[in-house]
């Protein structure tokens, strides 16, 4: 219930996106299962001249505020250039958070949706980043687990305001616990040898430097992403000045070994796997912070055999070799990389229920099993 006057205000100020960012943080301070955003990397998502998406996406933040203290947030989004792909006017919410009083969560949605209206907007949906590389959808199943560094955790009573405020589904992810067979069966590793025989198609051989493999690969990379995942609800491509952003950022985070890229008789980039070792603990116990030792924490989680479990990042098929045997491949080389850093166990990022391309992959994992579901949310505003 709520016990004082509700107003909710637009981020202007340094000080004001401060408390934006830090309210994720502490809504969840003590809770076992969430991983609290990085405060720095959220505010770098609002601050125009560090976030590439800007080109394309326009965006207010919004802190709802009672007695003078934070009791929910919200950004409105509109991405410009997905709007146009698939023909809508619809504002996205995103880092939404709240206290469970269905006053605030109402009043956050209904600052969303005059922002959206006054810019022609006619449909609400959330929730969403700027991009596909933003944290998306909002958890229904599964709040036992911790989650992973590149989703979102919300407590149970989130989706049941979505539900009395007159929401409904508009598409739903699945997540999957993997379990990684070692060594690697020999009938995996005799198809991935037979489709690539047939195709003609050879893995990634990497350098010693990283900046040269950037240059080489990771740009190739992102652009296969962006034609792999076009037909996929809601994607939005990535821009170049993007992807140029991408690689600088989190390129020193990739441990080689867990870079899985296909190549054709050309050396063009036809189908990828990224993974990485889990850094969802490092990241609770530094509570949003990189200083003075969250930083320290994230590289120690990164090095091998500094935990039995690997988040799934992505995996990528170009059109055209999708239905042609390539996840053989994936899984027989992912899997081996895996093992020899002393991994078992993975989970994956959201994936479409309806993608069943990407479903069939973990028919190669026997007792793999889904253990977290999640939503987006829409309602007409017009």
């Amino acid at each position: 219930m709520s016990v004082g006057k509700i107003s909710v205000v637009p981020v202007r100020t340094r000080r004001e996106l401060r408390r934006f960012a830090r309210f994720n943080v502490l809504l969840y301070r003590g809770n076992p299962y969430s991983v609290p955003d990085l405060i720095g990397d959220t505010k770098d998502s609002f601050t125009s001249s560090r976030n590439a998406a800007y080109e394309f996406c326009e965006a207010q933040p919004f802190i709802a505020l009672m007695d003078g203290k934070v009791v929910g947030r919200v950004a409105a989004i509109i991405n410009h250039k997905a709007n146009e792909v698939w023909k809508v006017r619809t504002v996205r919410f995103g880092w939404i958070d709240f206290i469970d009083d269905i006053k605030v969560s109402e009043a956050l949605l209904d600052a969303v949706a005059e922002w959206g209206k006054e810019r022609g907007m006619d449909r609400l949906e959330g929730p969403f980043g700027f991009t596909d590389f933003d944290p998306e959808g909002m958890l229904t199943e599964g709040f036992d687990r911790i989650g992973t560094m590149a989703t979102i955790y919300n407590y149970p009573y989130y989706p049941e305001h979505m539900e009395k405020l007159g929401l409904e589904p508009s598409a739903k992810w699945v997540e999957w616990f993997v379990r990684f067979p070692n060594p690697v069966p020999e009938k995996a590793q005799r198809l991935s040898r037979i489709v690539m025989e047939r195709y003609n198609l050879h893995l990634a051989v990497y350098g010693r430097s990283k900046a040269n493999e950037a240059r080489k690969y990771a740009y190739k990379l992102f652009r296969l992403v962006n034609e792999a995942y076009a037909p996929l609800y809601g994607y939005s491509a990535f821009s170049e000045k993007q992807i140029d952003l991408f690689v600088r950022r989190y390129l020193y985070m990739l441990d080689r070994r867990l870079v899985t890229i296909v190549l054709d008789s050309n050396d063009e980039v036809v189908a990828c796997a990224l993974t990485m070792p889990s850094i969802a603990k490092a990241l609770q116990k530094s509570q949003g912070r990189l200083f003075p030792f969250g930083w320290w924490r994230i590289l120690n989680a990164l090095r091998p055999n500094s935990s039995s479990l690997v988040e799934m990042l992505f995996v990528a098929v170009k059109p055209e070799y999708q239905n042609k045997g390539i996840l053989a491949i994936l899984t027989d080389k992912v899997t081996s990389s895996i093992n020899s850093i002393g991994c078992a166990f993975g989970e994956s990022n959201p994936e479409l229920e309806t993608n069943m391309k990407m479903q069939s992959l973990w028919n190669y994992f026997p007792g793999s099993e889904i253990v977290r579901r999640r939503a987006v949310f829409y309602k007409t505003i017009a």
